[in-house]
């Protein structure tokens, strides 16, 4: 038994409403369940009942067993002075008021409607299960589901734009260095997303800015910053960068004491973060103002054409400095985009209407599901109960779904859950 359910069972009114009385054999009129408190203090405020023809008004506490009072020290808070009614599964002993009067206590246990306790101990009976409701997953109705799963993709991008607001508060409202800084990260892929959000961390987009107009320029700083051009190499080209880096350096006053890191091992060659960072010099050289570009796109189309560059001409035939390969345009592919857009581009495009009063909703559920659904294990564990993903709006619904969800045994907060307690 978990608090959290009886929570739940009182919220909604899941047991006989009409029939209970106190420990006492005081009849109980509910007039108002009161509002859900999340934070410190009794469980729920303002509720409203009458025990015995008289009106009150006050919280309501709730725990497994009436001991439980003792236990969390609320004879010591002042905050629990003005609670009404101790509403508890088992009863085991009587709870007074500083008063010495008792405080009225609703045992549960006899009144919780019998269906929901049994699916409820049904769906935490089982630790070792992917999810809690992996029996009947595949049972959920449809209309369900969809509506869950789109109000979870809401959640998550909610949960991103906080990031994105902290990262705006940090550069005085500059949107187009936030944008530079989550496209920087995402650049570094998984493997190197953290290194190069330091790299990104590390420049001032002022900087960015004055470097951009020239491909060297450009270049040389994500290279110099990310630690790529301390070595001594005979090639034009990195002694070119070296060069430049150095004048940048002392010119913009920069340092990388602190950025991590860089890794090549168990990478794809395309997504060595030479190859990355070459695409993103490439990026800003050709797009000056990509923000203000980013948010006139409205298609998955119009993305992919701002995002059309490759690197520059040295690393059409390499993958790392001084080992020559065979000649390729190492383009960013749309399956990259689509990544971007999942990541950064949809989030930022969602941060900014929300920060403007734009209600853009519609069009970025448009461009989400029309991206292919990620791969990875959460997903194929979902797909081992039943086929869900059509879409990335789905793949990222069901992310946020396990992990703020199930992996928590959120299920009382779950649509799922619910509809499954409910049966």
């Amino acid at each position: 038994m978990r608090e959290n359910f009886l929570h739940y069972v009182w919220k909604h009114k899941k047991f006989d409403i009409l029939n209970i009385k106190t420990t006492q054999h005081e009849s109980i009129v509910l007039v108002s369940v009161g509002k859900h408190n999340h934070n410190s203090g009794p469980d729920f405020f303002n509720a409203q009942l009458k025990i015995e023809q008289q009106l009150w008004a006050g919280n309501v506490e709730i725990h497994i067993k009436s001991s439980d009072w003792f236990a969390h020290n609320h004879e010591e808070d002042k905050a629990y002075d003005n609670v009404i009614l101790h509403v508890v599964y088992e009863h085991d002993t009587d709870i007074f008021r500083k008063d010495n009067s008792t405080i009225p206590t609703l045992e549960l246990k006899q009144y919780i409607n019998a269906d929901v306790l049994e699916n409820y101990q049904k769906l935490f009976s089982n630790k070792s299960k992917w999810i809690n409701c992996e029996a009947d997953f595949a049972q959920t109705e449809d209309f369900i589901l969809n509506h869950w799963l789109e109000r979870l993709y809401f959640e998550r991008l909610e949960r991103k734009s906080k990031t994105i607001e902290d990262l705006l508060d940090a550069s005085k409202n500059n949107w187009e260095a936030v944008l530079f800084k989550m496209l920087t990260k995402n650049f570094g892929l998984k493997v190197n997303g953290d290194s190069f959000f330091s790299l990104a961390q590390s420049i001032e987009f002022s900087v960015v800015r004055k470097s951009q107009s020239n491909l060297l320029s450009i270049e040389a700083l994500l290279f110099g910053q990310a630690g790529l051009l301390e070595k001594e190499i005979e090639e034009t080209y990195y002694q070119d960068l070296k060069d430049e880096y150095s004048f940048l350096k002392q010119k913009f006053q920069l340092s990388n004491s602190f950025v991590l890191p860089l890794q090549f091992f168990r990478l794809r060659p395309p997504n060595f973060p030479t190859i990355r960072l070459s695409q993103l010099a490439c990026l800003y050289h050709k797009q000056h103002n990509l923000f203000s570009k980013l948010l006139v796109c409205e298609t998955l189309e119009d993305f992919y054409t701002l995002f059309e560059v490759s690197t520059s001409q040295y690393w059409k035939t390499h993958y790392t400095f001084q080992k020559i390969s065979k000649s390729s345009k190492k383009t960013v592919t749309k399956a990259f985009v689509d990544l971007l857009l999942i990541n950064t581009l949809i989030p930022i495009k969602f941060s900014y209407a929300k920060h403007k009063g734009e209600a853009i909703n519609e069009q970025l559920m448009e461009i989400i599901r029309a991206i292919d659904s990620e791969k990875n294990s959460i997903i194929e564990g979902f797909n081992s109960l039943r086929k869900v993903p059509k879409s990335a709006l789905e793949s990222q619904a069901l992310v946020q779904l396990k992990t703020e969800y199930c992996n928590k045994h959120q299920c009382l907060k779950c649509a799922i859950g619910n509809s499954l307690l409910n049966k």
